[in-house]
């Protein structure tokens, strides 16, 4: 009888064993979220508004009404450009981290390998995020849209006279040799440049902001100023469209910041809250400091300081708290009209569309004051930042590096593509406008 129980023991072992086996197999796989890759789809598409239509509406009103054809067409072209361009190899050099060590420096610390060119090994299958809990393909996408508005928003700082085909090649060059190494140095993980350094940059300050506003100050720069300015008067044409398009701005934005937690979470809630409050205060903040300065506030001006308080609540988003978010967007509409307004003037440079004066200015103060308010005795959440003014410091080493890398090798290829091709339009072109001179086409037909 007792052999006979051992035996019946032995048979029920030999079942239960393998189905526990593979159970925990099971739980040690990587397991796709559902809710997670709900939210990251849906994050994905709110990024990619934020350049069509978004952008191209806030942009294309405030040029003249000869110009705005082409400052959309040249939303939509880098879109398709740079999306076909990020399949190809720039995915790879951003977020490939073969040969990375940390606390190495080496080439791979700043430009990825190839490993994931042409999507190499990326299947239906492929899962990732902080936990591997959604699809490779959703992360590639996400990415993809943040390296799309990128270059689209330098086109503010040169918009009315730079050719087509020149936009389009710059554009290529200027992705491959600049925002995809810095977005690798900066989000690439253990062995990257500013990864090692400490530099916080939740969603985009520096990869995104700070890297477009320089290029763009370096191209308004090389290509000149526009015929006439700043005497013939530039007015915007269609304030409507602007306005409309900073309202997409400010929606798709939450896709922006709250996305870049890469996941349905805690971070992502606190993520969207900051991102409305710093918004709401830059808003107010640029209106009243206008009111004051010019005994009106405008309609300009506000859409202005919505984008203002978006761009310099980027960096911080995942590790300020509420107060600090009010602070950072109160500061960064007051700077960044002052920026925008009086020292451009000053300075005598033709931003067409303010894209140094808020992007550029707005990604360094808010790269910078992340490192204030990131603290948790200033009300922030990232625990490791015990020592305040050595976090304001790696944060200035991080703008410091990314304004001097950007200005230095986008001179060098504008001065290039200047010698091979030309930049700029005839002054005919110019004043026709670009719709018709480039493109062939009116905006509108009376």
């Amino acid at each position: 009888m007792t052999l006979r129980k051992f035996a019946g023991l032995g048979a029920l072992l030999s079942i239960v064993m393998p189905s526990l086996a593979m159970a925990a197999d099971e739980v040690a796989a990587p397991v796709l979220n559902s809710g997670d890759t709900a939210w990251m789809l849906t994050a994905t598409a709110l990024v990619l508004f934020m350049t069509i239509p978004g952008l191209a509406l806030f942009y294309g009103g405030m040029v003249r009404s000869k110009n705005i054809l082409s400052v959309m067409m040249q939303c939509f072209a880098i879109t398709g450009l740079i999306s076909i361009l990020w399949v190809v190899y720039g995915y790879s050099i951003a977020f490939d981290t073969t040969g990375m060590e940390q606390g190495v420096v080496n080439f791979n610390s700043f430009f990825g390998g190839m490993g994931k060119a042409f999507l190499a090994g990326v299947t239906p299958a492929s899962i990732t995020g902080p936990a591997a809990l959604f699809p490779e393909a959703v992360f590639i996408t996400f990415q993809m849209t943040f390296a799309i508005i990128t270059p689209a928003l330098i086109v503010g700082a040169f918009a009315e006279r730079m050719k087509f085909s020149a936009m389009l090649i710059f554009m290529g060059i200027w992705f491959t040799l600049v925002y995809a190494p810095i977005a690798h140095m900066v989000w690439s993980g253990n062995g990257g440049l500013m990864w090692d350094w400490g530099v916080l940059d939740f969603a985009g300050g520096t990869v995104v902001h700070i890297n477009a506003g320089v290029a763009g100050l370096v191209a308004c720069l090389v290509l000149g100023k526009r015929k006439g300015f700043p005497t013939t008067p530039m007015a915007p044409h269609n304030l409507g469209y602007t306005l409309i398009g900073a309202a997409m701005l400010w929606i798709g934005w939450f896709g922006f910041n709250a996305g870049s937690a890469a996941a349905a979470n805690g971070t992502a809630g606190m993520a969207m809250l900051v991102t409305q409050i710093a918004t709401a205060a830059a808003a107010l903040g640029w209106m009243l400091a206008e009111w004051i300065a010019h005994g009106k506030p405008s309609a300009l001006g506000i859409a202005s300081g919505v984008v203002a308080g978006l761009v310099a609540i980027t960096p911080a988003a995942g590790t300020v708290g509420p107060m600090g978010a009010l602070v950072i967007g109160l500061a960064a509409g007051v700077v960044c009209f002052f920026c925008a307004t009086t020292l451009k003037r000053k300075l005598g440079y033709d931003d067409s569309l303010d894209a140094f004066g808020v992007h550029g200015i707005g990604g360094i103060l808010g790269a910078i004051l992340t490192g204030v308010f990131a603290a948790p005795s200033m009300g922030g959440f990232n625990a490791a930042t015990t020592d305040i003014a050595a976090q304001v410091w790696i944060q200035c080493k991080g703008v410091g590096f990314t304004v001097l890398y950007t200005a230095i090798v986008t001179y060098v290829i504008l001065k290039v593509l200047d010698m091979v091709m030309g930049l700029r339009v005839t002054e005919e072109e110019e004043a026709v406008g670009l719709d018709l001179a480039q493109h062939n086409e009116r905006g509108y037909n009376l």
